[in-house]
């Protein structure tokens, strides 16, 4: 079975093709199992129930899953794996430290969601007065929180994963991936072009702010499906083109200020948006 490595291709494709190969792994004495631990730091915890309710529980032969505290209380911290998943943004020191000793038990560190990987909602706390914003949501409560942080910020990541939540079928993709050792990728092309298969009428052109043009596909354009609009929670697409979005807003007559709002949302295209400025 030939298992496609071009980010252009069809991803579902390759979820098909990767599943077909895990299931032809001929299993022995010697098969070594893909040791996964998952981690929350400041987070929902929506990403990992991605997991729980995905096709992996069906690997178990091919994975062993070492840590994940939505399935089971047993603390393995001090263990060794072969790939650790992390999910939730950095507001707090002791999260820094939990996550330098989480690198130096992972062969492979995995960014899992958009607040992993780019901060997510919780940075939008970040453009106001810390004290000030603190005491709104906690009143006269003592509590120590910073600036929301992608965890790429403290430690090296090998792969991101991101979504608000993850895709299961993206998730599926990568895990298996590592399992087979075949090569890891993510489609390069935007939501627009999993948007056109879905037959949907384009939200941009009716005036709405929409940031499929710059996001990464992955989702199969589930917000636009929906009739809302995409934000970006995939972060920047490879081949996005951020002048000509602007431009385009422009010329309908949306104020720039809505525009970074939708932006800033997530705060994966505030990097973005300052180098191309």
């Amino acid at each position: 079975m030939t298992i496609i490595s071009d980010p252009s291709g069809d991803m579902h494709t390759l979820w098909i093709n990767l599943i077909e190969a895990a299931r032809s792994i001929k299993i022995n004495e010697n098969t070594k199992k893909l040791k996964i631990a998952l981690f929350d730091l400041t987070g929902c915890a929506g990403c990992q129930l991605q997991l729980a309710e995905s096709k992996l529980m069906h690997f178990n032969h091919l994975i062993e899953i070492c840590h994940f505290r939505m399935l089971s209380s047993f603390d393995y911290d001090d263990y060794d794996y072969d790939v650790a998943l992390v999910e939730g943004c950095i507001t707090h020191q002791d999260e820094v430290e939990r996550l330098k000793q989480i690198r130096q038990h992972a062969k492979i560190l995995v960014a899992f969601g958009t607040c992993a990987c780019y901060g997510g909602i919780s940075t939008q706390k970040n453009r106001s007065d810390m004290t000030q914003t603190i005491r709104e949501v906690y009143n006269s409560m003592p509590i120590e929180s910073q600036s929301a942080r992608k965890i790429s910020d403290v430690v090296k990541v090998e792969h991101n994963i991101s979504g608000c939540p993850v895709v299961k079928e993206e998730l599926e993709r990568v895990i298996l991936s590592l399992v087979i050792g075949s090569q890891v990728i993510f489609p390069n092309y935007s939501v627009c072009v999993e948007c056109r298969k879905q037959l949907n009428t384009c939200l941009g052109k009716l005036g709405k702010v929409c940031l499929g043009p710059l996001t990464r596909a992955g989702c199969n354009a589930v917000c636009p499906t929906g009739q809302s609009v995409c934000l970006g929670c995939h972060g920047p697409a490879e081949k996005h083109n951020m002048s000509a979005f602007l431009d385009r807003m422009k010329r309908n007559g949306v104020n720039y200020s809505r525009v970074q709002e939708k932006l800033a949302f997530y705060n994966a295209f505030v990097p973005v948006v300052s180098n191309e400025a």
